[in-house]
């Protein structure tokens, strides 16, 4: 590290000491009006009078990713009610600037029915003779069954590439959308009804997830529910395959009523098994939903008090019917979108409101973004961003055209906790102070530093093959050792002349080799991710703002990217820490060299807990 770095390092140190510990807030900061306390709970829309740019930024940060001053500009010259329906009805505003996914063509139609495993795959080669498309080699030839397994691992090495893919692909709409709620809709609905390609195993699934999700962001929630009970994704997830007349699978059945709409202690035990028959023989056919009408239970079923001849629609209407379905989802919402902490009356009223409207969303979030609630005190600064909305938030506020390459997006966001079409589990995300711990604090404002002062030199693409593992074998298979030795491929085994003859005799494939066969063969056809920067000018947005001081530029800084005051002891650290990098505090003095002073006051902004708050 560089003198002038151990310099910053200490001062960023003691100014960050100062964010955490907290002062009298600085009187020059823009105004930070949350409403009084007593609107709290309160669903009375605010008025014109209420309305204000600081209220307008809160909107777009929690209905969106915020955004430019401009852009908060633009809704703070309209009233509450227009700021709030451009957001909510955004049907009517274009989005065909962005573009469809481009597939890399790794799918053919020998791959639609995947093996669930490699010993799957390889039984099934050795029963006909082939597996996936592919044939076995004659019976004698070393390693006859290697083709299978290489085609086995090649699938899941070509669809975890292409996953990384639609995650950049869905990054780069959240960035450029001009309907922002639908997009930050379709992540929590992403997180809601959550599956994970790590077991879906094929990209075209969760990427027909997201789609779903986008059309269904703001619409009716019984149609988004029936349409994720119709996904191929989540009927792999959920184990539908096996959910069949006379042993009906509880999977599905019971993650749709607790955790997809009524929530626990809402429902008995039979009626989970009542769900499970009604279910039956609901499967996929490559990317299409389809009954197996010999595989369904077809009888008499009781299900939530009510008996008939009920299938998975008839059990999903029934579900809409109870009171405390509307509750849960309403709250659900609320929590994402307000704050953790409703409570029975308004959660009573929000969901009375959401039955009302036949579970269409679009009424219920246009109250919610209007009401007194939304902007008391009690919601601002309580709302933890989470990893995917803290980067796309980052990007937007310093004005970046897309969603740079370097750092790599889906590794920055995973390591803080997020991975895009993999959650967790079927609960999804835990969101909230989940995302925060002291580790994962300091990694978010690293994030901030690897976007504004890109390591571009120690950049190591994501689906490159590492040193170790599949690295290793293939650098030992491209040099030629003992290529048709698999003892030579275990670097810990005794390499004797009975080990290699024994080894090679009774091996029928080798699946370290298929591990780096199918990273060789998938890289082939994986169209590569643009590995380019952050392109940001921040000289050009701080004097394009007018300001000439060094002060006139932190203040601009603070108030671009937080939503939360900070202390006058941090606010004068940075003004003092810019001044001295710069040795002036004219702004016009240092154009010249002002773009990194800038950047590290940016990155010191964003590695604040107040940058983590909305």
């Amino acid at each position: 590290m560089t003198t002038r770095h151990h310099r910053w390092a200490a001062v960023a140190g003691t100014v960050l000491t100062l964010a955490i510990t907290g002062h009298a807030v600085s009187a020059q900061q823009k105004d930070w009006s949350p409403g009084p306390a007593s609107w709290k709970g309160d669903l009375t829309p605010i008025t014109a009078v209420d309305w204000s740019y600081d209220r307008a930024e809160h909107l777009l940060g929690r209905a969106g990713f915020s955004g430019t001053p401009d852009e908060i500009q633009k809704l703070a010259d309209m009233t509450p009610a227009e700021a709030v329906r451009s957001l909510v009805h955004y049907d009517s505003l274009s989005n065909d600037h962005l573009e469809p996914f481009e597939h890399s063509g790794f799918f053919d139609d020998s791959l639609a029915d995947f093996p669930p495993s490699r010993p799957a795959a390889t039984e099934l080669a050795m029963e006909r003779g082939e597996s996936m498309g592919i044939r076995v080699k004659p019976e004698g030839v070393n390693r006859h069954m290697q083709p299978v397994s290489d085609r086995f691992f090649y699938w899941l090495r070509a669809t975890g590439m292409e996953a990384r893919r639609v995650g950049y692909w869905w990054a780069e709409r959240m960035l450029d959308t001009h309907r922002p709620l639908q997009e930050k809709l379709a992540l929590f609905w992403h997180g809601h009804f959550a599956t994970a390609e790590g077991k879906v195993r094929d990209y075209r699934k969760m990427l027909g997830q997201v789609e779903m999700f986008e059309r269904h962001a703001a619409g009716n929630f019984g149609d988004l529910a029936e349409a994720v009970a119709k996904d191929p994704g989540m009927l792999y997830y959920l184990d539908a395959g096996v959910n069949v007349k006379g042993a009906a699978n509880e999977n599905f059945a019971r993650e749709v009523m607790e955790l997809f709409t009524m929530g626990v202690g809402n429902y008995s035990e039979q009626d989970v098994r009542e769900a499970a028959r009604a279910f039956t023989g609901w499967n996929y056919d490559n990317l299409d939903f389809v009954v197996n009408a010999e595989l369904h239970d077809d009888g008499e079923k009781t299900f939530l008090g009510r008996t008939g001849n009920f299938d998975g629609v008839d059990v999903l209407n029934i579900i809409l019917e109870q009171p405390v379905t509307a509750e849960y989802i309403a709250a659900k919402l609320y929590r994402f979108f307000v704050r953790d902490d409703p409570g029975e009356v308004l959660t009573s009223e929000l969901g009375a409101l959401f039955r009302d409207a036949d579970y269409e969303l679009r009424p219920l979030l246009t109250t919610v973004f209007l009401s007194r609630d939304f902007y008391s005190e009690a919601s601002y600064g309580a709302h933890i961003k989470g990893p995917v909305e803290h980067v796309i938030t980052l990007l937007n506020q310093l004005g970046a055209e897309d969603v740079p390459g370097v750092p790599d997006f889906n590794s920055t966001t995973t390591g803080l906790g997020q991975q895009l079409l993999n959650p967790p589990s079927v609960a999804g995300w835990a969101q909230g102070q989940s995302w925060i711990t002291p580790a994962l604090l300091q990694r978010r404002g690293n994030v901030a530093f690897d976007f504004l002062f890109p390591g571009v030199v120690g950049f190591r693409d994501p689906n490159f093959l590492s040193r170790g593992g599949d690295g290793t074998i293939g650098e030992r298979l491209r040099s030629g050792q003992n290529f048709t030795s698999a003892i030579a491929l275990d670097p810990t085994a005794e390499q004797t002349a009975f080990n290699m003859a024994a080894r090679e005799r009774d091996e029928l494939f080798n699946t370290r080799v298929s591990g780096y066969r199918a990273w060789a063969t998938a890289m082939q056809k994986l169209i590569p991710t643009p590995r380019g920067a952050t392109r940001v000018d921040m000289t050009r947005m701080v004097l394009d703002t007018g300001a000439t001081t060094t002060t006139a530029a932190v203040d601009h800084l603070l108030g671009r990217f937080l939503r939360m005051p900070v202390s006058e002891d941090f606010r004068t650290g940075l003004i003092q820490l810019l001044g001295d990098e710069l040795g002036t505090d004219d702004l016009r003095r240092a154009e010249t060299y002002l773009e990194d002073p800038l950047r590290m006051v940016a990155h010191l902004i964003m590695s604040t807990p107040e940058y983590q708050i909305d």
